[in-house]
């Protein structure tokens, strides 16, 4: 059962029909935000177009949200709302604005959750000023993201010669590092070194632990490794966001609180795709299963080639370096510990679609961020050193959510 924000006054203003904020449910955005990651989860988008979807949303929903409450300094918006007016209203018109128009594929899907949402609150000037304002708020944030880059013509140029067959498949937005972040002041402003040297000690290692504890039939992966890989093939919101609900719904939060925590995590992990592609496609760096069955041409002699090395799972379709699971995870662990400060902390738990949605739990942030960086290795898909480049990358952007939003200094 959701948490119901304790009343400290419970009164109608006779003049207006309104309820005064204090009456609102807190899990009006929490229960946008699982509709919409299931929303997206089944839609037709890749992950990093379902997080900017996300962000967007987010955004529009806080914007609406603190016009009402007021709880937080206006941002330059400066968007008008009446402290009476129906948060729920607010959120539901917020959302549904933003879904339609940038997930298509569910629209009849938002629709439905939409008049559901609006059916259960109740008549008057409350609902009409609550969603007056979602509606103003979706608009304007719509306005100003539509030119983030977002629409920027794909380009990409396979590498080949003349006549030689290279496989066809379009690596997946390669058009990102164009985008406009919400929080970096340019796509490479994190953007790591380069990966090892393929002659040094480091990529030895790399090489190896992947190629013995990342392939298909691994002898030495141990069961509970080979859960924690298939727990972690899941991409997108609809594993990452459930982490973040976690927190949401601890005792005590309210409903503004709750919208600026989802604006910041999912502008942080827009944001971290937008840095992991510009890294990814800078460096063009080859996944194990092309590097493993290549592996007596990059010059390591303690590099042995498998030629029918497979992954655990199947290769993502665009560079290796650095990891994005690892960032994404590095991004949302910094802001959550940072909402958590001093506070209760509660069990951080979420579950995998593609793990028969099954639930891991975790009691400190830390734990979960390098689980995630793990997975990838026992999945097969990325080396150690871009998981933990990833990582590190995340952490710095968590970093920059922090200081914007939560009010820390560093």
């Amino acid at each position: 059962m959701r948490h119901i924000r304790q009343l400290t006054l419970v009164t109608l203003v006779a003049a207006t029909g309104f309820l005064l904020v204090d009456e609102v449910k807190a899990d009006a955005v929490t229960e946008w935000n699982a509709r919409a990651c299931d929303l997206v989860a089944s839609s037709n988008l890749d992950t990093p177009t379902g997080n900017r979807a996300l962000a967007i949303m987010h955004t529009a929903i806080y914007e609406a949200v603190n016009a009402i409450t007021k709880k937080y300094p206006a941002s330059d918006l400066k968007l008008n709302g009446s402290r009476g007016a129906s948060v729920d209203a607010a959120v539901a018109t917020a959302s549904r604005a933003i879904l339609v128009k940038l997930v298509p594929a569910k629209a009849l899907d938002v629709e439905i959750a939409f008049k559901k949402a609006m059916a259960a609150i109740p008549e008057g000037m409350s609902k009409i000023e609550g969603s007056s304002v979602g509606e103003r708020a979706a608009a304007a944030i719509l306005a100003i993201r539509m030119e983030d880059g977002f629409t920027t013509a794909e380009t990409y140029r396979p590498y080949t010669i003349a006549g030689v067959y290279v496989p066809t498949q379009v690596p997946l937005v390669s058009h990102w590092p164009s985008r406009r972040p919400w929080l970096m002041t340019s796509p490479s402003q994190f953007r790591p070194g380069p990966p090892p040297d393929l002659k040094s000690e480091q990529w030895a290692r790399d090489y190896n632990e992947i190629k013995a504890i990342g392939s298909k039939n691994s002898k030495i992966r141990t069961q509970d490794q080979t859960d924690i890989a298939k727990f972690w093939e899941a991409t997108g919101a609809v594993i990452y966001h459930g982490l973040v609900r976690s927190v949401a719904d601890s005792p005590g939060r309210d409903v503004t609180q709750n919208a600026r925590l989802f604006m910041a995590v999912t502008q942080a992990t827009d944001d971290a795709m937008i840095a992991v592609f510009d890294a990814k496609y800078h460096y063009n760096f080859w996944r194990p299963i092309t590097a493993i069955r290549n592996g007596d041409i990059d010059g390591n002699d303690a590099t042995e080639r498998d030629p029918s090395w497979t992954p655990f799972i199947n290769t993502p379709v665009h560079p290796e370096y650095p990891c994005a699971h690892c960032i994404i995870s590095g991004t949302i662990g910094t802001i959550l510990e940072a909402e958590v400060g001093n506070g209760p902390v509660p069990t951080f738990a979420t579950t995998s679609p593609t793990a028969s949605n099954s639930r891991r739990t975790w009691m400190k942030l830390e734990d979960f961020i390098q689980e995630v960086a793990n997975g990838r290795i026992y999945d097969g898909v990325h080396f150690r050193t871009s998981a933990e480049v990833g990582t590190e990358m995340g952490k710095k952007i968590g970093r920059l959510a922090v200081v914007k939003y939560l009010g820390a200094t560093k």
